[in-house]
């Protein structure tokens, strides 16, 4: 299935398509009527899984041995017995298994046991695990090639299926995965049901969303794409909806200011501060919008705040909001560009759903809007409000929104994974969607959808997402449309933690963010 999505598509950017299995089976479609048979990209398959092979056993200090290969009945079994053939022409042995009855292969999967067996290679049918337990357990041990099941599988293995993934998992050998481990759902990297634990996985063309998504990319281990020789071209008219997040995937570059920049020029930031006993996060938040190029930045707040604000911010300002009028005032202010509402807003605090509802209807055109933590928990009850606010602006806010928030506004969609759930949630409230965690997923209510990789585990501390909402909104003040925006934000605050590594906390991350943009910016 393709898509109508407004990408703005070129040869460098396509580069950052993931395909989803669909698509992978449209581009191979694609690509054999246009003249390339389906034989030669298999042979083409089957030759990287086998170079691969070999690179797994010189890493593991098993050259030499015996590969295992294990076939399914499928094109992904094809390229298994392509990978064998392959490696018994370069004088290695091969023991190679088939989860399938021997005359259920057929088309360029026929062809390919056909030729393996002509060589002089021997298919042993499993009728039960018993054969491949023996196998794992021999001395000296084995690489194996799973090439049981693609990315396409999209129910639970069982019986048999299940038995043998079972003992390849408790055997210890290294596995290299073709396409994805066997019982993995390529689009959404969710383990169905038992999944093969792969050393590396080898794909084609591109990587797929479950390389990315949790609990796949774990599974999948390193991960190598290999061109068998489906062009640019071919993949980027089927416009893929989904993108790896990275510079290389944005459209536009990260905002640099001109020689005859000023602040008000670079964008002004009002960010909404909770209660005194809650103004850590959004410090942290106004300070990382600075940080990535807004020329303002003030914090609102009310009266019994503000000495608990200037003891700390020096470059921010801080207005004291003493009554509706002067909230009115503060959002009315034609310099304004973008405004955050919800770190340290105080779930608990009877004034919050009052206040995100108010600069909801205040700011209902202008100016660009981030939501964030407490600004989506004090909804919890009443999600359609604030959704049906949402729905009444020209152009997307940004909500940021952990599992725990994501669960409080879109219950029904606990039972979809996560790029589905935020492709979703982004249509239903005409935001973007951005869904934080180890895979972060960026949505956009027209279908585009950036899945990010980048973020290391020490970046899972207090703080750290005030941090990517302050960054978000810095990035909305200088212009960079909503999507972008988040996606950079998203990118950014991976890239920093990066550089902090292990002990850091999230005031770490702002001192990184000049180290990192001196690397993005353009010149």
């Amino acid at each position: 299935m393709t898509s109508n999505i407004p990408w703005g598509w070129d040869a460098h950017q396509t580069a950052s398509a993931l395909l989803t299995p669909s698509e992978m089976a449209e581009a191979d479609r694609r690509t054999i009527a246009s003249g390339t048979a389906g034989i030669v990209l298999m042979r083409r398959a089957g030759a990287a899984v086998a170079r691969a092979a070999i690179s797994l056993q010189q890493q593991k200090g098993l050259a030499g041995r015996p590969v295992l290969v294990l076939c399914g009945p499928g094109n992904n079994g094809g390229d298994g017995f392509v990978a064998a053939a392959v490696l018994r022409s370069w004088g290695l042995p091969v023991q190679l298994y088939l989860l399938a009855a021997r005359e259920a292969l057929s088309g360029d999967a026929g062809v390919a046991a056909n030729t393996f067996e002509r060589a002089g290679g021997v298919t042993e049918v499993l009728a039960d695990a018993g054969p491949i337990r023996t196998a794992l357990q021999a001395a000296g041990g084995h690489v194996v090639i799973d090439a049981l099941f693609g990315a396409g599988l999209s129910r639970p293995l069982e019986g048999l299926a299940a038995a043998v993934v079972e003992a390849v998992n408790l055997s210890g050998c290294p596995v290299l995965a073709v396409d994805v481990p066997s019982g993995l759902d390529g689009a959404s990297g969710l383990a169905l049901g038992p999944v093969v634990r792969a050393d590396r996985t080898v794909t084609f063309a591109r990587k797929k969303p479950g390389h990315l998504l949790l609990p796949g990319r774990l599974l999948c281990g390193r991960t190598e794409v290999c061109d068998i020789g489906i062009s640019n071209e071919t993949i980027s008219a089927l416009a893929p909806a989904v993108r790896r997040n990275g510079p290389a995937a944005w459209p536009c570059p990260l905002p640099r200011p001109g020689r005859e920049a000023h602040k008000y020029s670079r964008g002004a930031v009002l960010a909404f501060s909770g209660p005194f006993s809650m103004t850590g996060a959004i410090r942290l938040s106004a300070e990382a919008a600075l940080r990535v190029g807004a020329g303002l930045v003030t914090v609102a707040c009310e009266p019994s705040a503000t000495a608990a604000l200037v003891t700390h911010l020096t470059a921010i300002m801080v207005r004291p909001l003493r009554d509706p009028a002067e909230l009115e005032a503060a959002l009315a202010d034609p310099r304004l560009s973008a405004c955050l509402v919800g770190p340290g807003a105080g779930r608990t605090e009877a004034r919050a759903p009052a206040l995100v509802d108010r600069v909801l209807q205040l700011a209902s055109a202008r100016p660009a809007l981030v939501l964030d933590a407490d600004a989506l928990s004090v909804f919890k009850s009443a999600p359609e409000q604030l959704l049906m606010r949402l729905g009444q602006r020209p152009d997307p806010a940004v909500l940021t929104p952990h599992a725990g928030e994501f669960r409080s506004l879109f219950p029904d969609l606990l039972q979809l994974d996560r790029l589905s759930g935020a492709r979703q949630a982004a249509q239903r409230s005409s935001s973007i969607i951005v869904l934080k965690g180890p895979d972060t997923v960026i949505a956009a209510p027209d279908g585009r959808t950036y899945i990010n990789d980048n973020a290391p585990p020490c970046l899972a501390t207090a703080g750290s997402g005030d941090v990517l909402a302050g960054l978000v909104a810095g990035l909305l003040a200088q212009g960079v449309p909503a999507f972008e925006a988040a996606a950079m934000a998203v990118y950014l605050h991976g890239a920093a933690g990066a550089i902090c590594g292990e002990g850091m906390t999230a005031e770490d991350l702002l001192p990184a963010l000049p180290q990192l943009l001196a690397g993005l910016l353009p010149e």
